[in-house]
């Protein structure tokens, strides 16, 4: 079994605080620099797993980074560099408290709300007599918000998030605007990969010259939902499932082992032979978004590597 990153515990020079997320470990520096670590731990349903997928950490900061290059000709983002497989390096920014989620279709959380008899999602009406991953008439936008107590995302309207003063009407129309484009960008990339791009999330932050940027992830398989498009319209007209490329195949599992991240569950134990499957299969899906075959970065000492590399990038721009 390959090494994983499951904690980092660097310093840096110039380091003034660490965030430690989910998956992310994010070290803030002076000069306004954020140094952005993916791990390779594993969350569902809010829960870290208790063991790591190898590769995974590369994976994500591999994709979202190399679709951020892909996009920046549209939405300015917060990247500056990527000084090792696993690190970002960025501007920092004041992130909007909310996650702008972008639906082209009626799957996931949406298709449950439908199923449930509701007809509005977020203040936006949902059309009638429409199937489980049908798509909508136009892309719908959906926002989130993290809920006060705990981690879990709530639903949250555009009429809200402006009476609240989440956010302020001009900012809202900036990312509303963005989103639809990224969103767009992102279907047209899907698409060349035999892909549908079904729904995904992005998150945005200001800068402290007042510029709206990207940030976090873009298009990866924890944050976006993909659909192959061979045999799509066929299962659509059997009513079989969708054949999608998302770490749903991992919820599936924890469920099917009676897991949801309900209050008194245990985590069921993941052998080595499921972790080595679950790695496979982002190593699939890494492949299957970019087109390209995926690189396995050495990780005989990937702590140290890490270190090494993000200090050499920091002295090159000191």
């Amino acid at each position: 079994m390959p090494n994983t990153l499951m904690h980092t515990n660097f310093t840096f020079q110039g380091q003034l605080s660490v965030y430690k997320g989910k998956v992310r470990e994010v070290y803030r520096l002076k000069n306004d620099i954020l140094v952005m670590i993916a791990t390779d731990r594993l969350s569902a349903f809010d829960v870290v797993m208790p063991k790591g997928i190898p590769y995974k950490g590369q994976i994500l900061n591999q994709i979202a980074t190399k679709m951020m290059k892909a996009t920046e000709d549209l939405v300015p983002n917060w990247l500056l560099a990527t000084p090792d497989p696993n690190v970002a390096v960025g501007k920092a920014c004041e992130p909007f408290k909310v996650e702008m989620v972008i639906r082209g279709y009626l799957s996931g959380h949406a298709a449950r709300e439908y199923k449930a008899g509701r007809r509005m999602l977020c203040g936006v009406p949902m059309p009638e007599g429409i199937r489980e991953n049908d798509p909508f008439p136009e892309p719908i936008i959906t926002p989130a918000t993290k809920a006060e107590k705990g981690d879990h995302d709530e639903d949250i309207s555009k009429e809200e998030i402006l009476s609240r003063g989440i956010v302020s009407e001009l900012d809202y129309t900036v990312l509303e605007e963005y989103t639809r484009k990224l969103f767009q960008r992102g279907t047209e990339i899907a698409a060349d990969r035999g892909l549908i791009l079904v729904d995904t999330k992005y998150e945005f932050g200001k800068t402290k010259e007042g510029e709206i940027v990207l940030i976090d992830e873009i298009h990866t398989p924890d944050s976006s939902r993909y659909f192959y498009a061979e045999g799509y319209q066929e299962r659509q007209e059997k009513g079989e499932p969708q054949k999608q490329l998302s770490k749903e195949f991992v919820r599936q599992w924890l469920i099917s082992n009676g897991f949801q991240g309900l209050k008194g569950q245990k985590v069921p134990e993941m052998g080595d032979e499921y972790i080595t499957s679950v790695s496979e299969r982002y190593i699939e899906l890494y492949e299957s978004i970019m087109g390209e075959t995926f690189q396995k970065a050495d990780v005989s000492n990937i702590h140290e590597r890490i270190g090494q590399n993000i200090a050499s990038y920091l002295n090159s721009i000191s």
